[in-house]
């Protein structure tokens, strides 16, 4: 999704949740600033023509695992979702993440060759300080505001439907998607209004959830 088609749902989710533009902004330059690769055409080859999984972080997950056919795909982790798949014996091919699940796990993987996609938004600049510096493997920044030369939108919001939208623009041939329960009753209300978000973004990707 082009940036500015994204452009008047970002509007939207800023509204809803009070959020800060200039917050998301800042905290886009920031991690441009710390960026010292762009491994968007990494990115870009590892995904293209290729059937992709992309695992959420919903309780559901581990016994989703368990019945899904990994062979052959590209599989896309969103955030803690990585940590779950890589105690299984699966390493992500790329995980997306606004870095609030990132762990040490996550830099192992990296150093193996998993694609980093990591996101900056107004809340969790600490965190980009702290860990992008880290980072030896491929990485990618992305940003749910205006992009930067180096940090790019690619629609979607929560890093789940993030990872849906990137597969897409990317040209995955299909995405199937695992570790999903936008009906969780579990959540904080702030984490109920993501997952409504989410379910209408996927729609708008094409997936009913």
């Amino acid at each position: 999704m082009r940036s500015e088609d994204w452009e008047p749902y970002y509007v939207r989710i800023l509204a809803y949740f009070g959020f800060s533009r200039e917050d998301d902004e800042r905290s886009a330059e920031i991690l441009s600033s710390l960026l010292v690769r762009d491994d968007i055409a990494l990115l870009e080859d590892t995904i293209r023509g290729k059937d992709c999984i992309v695992c959420g972080n919903a309780p559901s997950l581990p016994a989703e695992i368990k019945k899904t056919d990994f062979t052959g795909k590209v599989v896309i982790a969103a955030d803690a979702a990585a940590s779950v798949l890589f105690s299984k014996g699966i390493r992500p091919d790329i995980i997306l993440s606004d870095i609030d699940g990132m762990d040490e796990d996550f830099l192992k993987m990296n150093d193996a060759g998993t694609i980093l996609v990591l996101h900056a938004h107004g809340d969790n600049i600490p965190l980009i300080r702290s860990w992008v510096p880290k980072v030896r493997g491929p990485i990618v920044g992305t940003t749910q505001s205006t992009p930067l030369s180096n940090v790019y939108n690619f629609g979607g919001f929560s890093d789940g439907d993030r990872c849906v939208f990137a597969a897409h623009e990317f040209g995955a041939t299909s995405v199937e998607l695992i570790g999903f329960d936008l009906d969780d009753k579990s959540v904080d209300p702030i984490k109920h209004g993501k997952l409504m978000i989410a379910r209408k973004l996927l729609k708008l990707a094409g997936h009913d959830v």
